[in-house]
């Protein structure tokens, strides 16, 4: 089954809004099995409402529209959609009951704007919209569904969950559809592609491969579509292991919703260990995000942002004399560095980051995005090298990441 997702709104086309409904159809749809043809946004126009509507019905099997149902000029969904598929207005008994009692309830008056919103073509399917005023529509043309929804994200969701996904699964049979995300971090996309190149070139048809960069982090989603749900699992399971054997621990960190600071933090968590983070370059974004997890005050101690040298010696014990000789973005600082917040905090395990973020301060043997990360524990000592490039903001996070994952196989190796 195919799909099409079209977006109604000038300010969307414009930026003034992120389009969030697409992202949320998309993903709901491709777990029930149904494939996305495209997504498209349009204006508030009739014209290209109706070009968009002539371009889906053609060669997909449902269309999902949101937005451009309010009670505001700019609103023409209705109009439109009432010109396109026919019929006339009525109004919606159990739609108007509902606004009446929404505006009861919060003391206000309703107007005839707010009055005529319960007023739909008489071609359609009613879902009742019980977050607002504007009532879902369910058309079919030439063997194609389309919903038209509000476009407030709050009131979709809750439509598009309760009443459009039982609606699309009564009215066809849909394959199954199973996904399995890899978590990576320190593999860059191609080096990654290579890796995995001769696997994925003799992968059976029903399994794809998708690449999903961001900074510091790749995912791999790995997907299977078929009839024979038990079979599926078996034949995703495998191959996800094959995955498992080629990339090694070293670099996963987790499967489809884990995140690397939950992961680190259920570890310490479970051997009751605790962590302090030294960070220079990095800025605090280690520590925000490690205490982004709700109960992390169990392990976490705390940390010193020593971005100014005087706080490296004054309170992490920086010899000054190294600063000078080697500095501030080297191996001895930042291990020093690690040593230091380790016995203020008194932990069992440190992190430190020191580096040149950008977009200046870089010279000839320090270019931009040169970062030094040490993690360690009275034992041992992981300390490593990196250069992650001129973007600022990216290597702030592609440094925190590092430093996580360089954490978490030091826990590891503990054990």
């Amino acid at each position: 089954m195919n799909a099409d997702i079209i977006t109604i709104g000038d300010e969307i086309l414009i930026g003034q809004i992120v389009d969030t409904n697409s992202a949320f159809i998309g993903s709901e749809l491709t777990k029930i099995g149904v494939n996305i043809r495209q997504i498209l946004s349009i204006s508030d126009n009739e014209s290209a409402i109706i070009n968009a509507l002539d371009q889906s019905i053609i060669k997909s099997d449902i269309v999902i529209i949101t937005g451009g149902l309010g009670p505001t000029n700019d609103d023409i969904s209705k109009t439109t959609l009432l010109k396109y598929f026919g019929g006339k207005l009525i109004i919606h008994d159990e739609s108007l009951k509902f606004i009446k009692s929404f505006f009861a309830m919060r003391g206000k008056e309703l107007t005839e704007r707010n009055y005529k919103q319960a007023e739909i073509p008489d071609s359609c399917k009613v879902l009742l919209n019980k977050s607002g005023t504007a009532p879902g529509m369910v058309f079919e043309k030439n063997n194609t569904l389309i919903f038209s929804l509000p476009g407030m994200p709050f009131e979709m969701k809750e439509l598009f969950i309760n009443d459009v996904i039982p609606y699309i699964k009564e009215k066809y049979k849909l394959p199954f559809r199973l996904h399995k995300t890899i978590l990576t971090e320190g593999i860059p996309e191609s080096t990654m592609a290579d890796l995995l190149k001769n696997w994925e070139d003799n992968l059976p048809e029903e399994i794809k491969l998708a690449y999903l960069p961001s900074p510091g982090i790749l995912r791999l989603r790995i997907s299977i579509s078929g009839n024979n749900k038990k079979y599926l699992n078996i034949k995703l399971n495998d191959e996800i292991d094959t995955v498992v054997n080629l990339i090694g621990n070293n670099h996963i960190y987790g499967f489809d919703f884990d995140t690397l600071e939950q992961k680190v933090g259920n570890i310490l968590l479970e051997q009751k260990s605790t962590l302090s983070i030294a960070e220079s370059c990095t800025g605090g974004k280690i520590s925000s995000l490690i205490t982004s997890i709700p109960g992390s005050s169990q392990y976490f101690k705390g940390s010193v942002v020593a971005y100014n040298n005087k706080i490296k010696t004054d309170l992490l014990n920086v010899s000054l004399s190294d600063l000078k000789n080697f500095g501030a973005v080297s191996q001895q600082i930042v291990e020093q560095m690690a040593r230091g917040i380790k016995e203020l905090m008194k932990t069992d395990f440190a992190v430190a980051t020191t580096g040149i973020s950008g977009p200046g301060g870089g010279s000839t043997d320090k270019p931009v995005g040169t970062i030094w990360i040490c993690v360690l524990t009275d034992e041992k000592v992981m300390t490593k090298k990196f250069l992650f490039g001129e973007n600022r903001e990216r290597n702030i996070i592609r440094a925190s990441f590092s430093a996580l994952n360089l954490l978490r196989n030091l826990i590891i190796a503990s054990l």
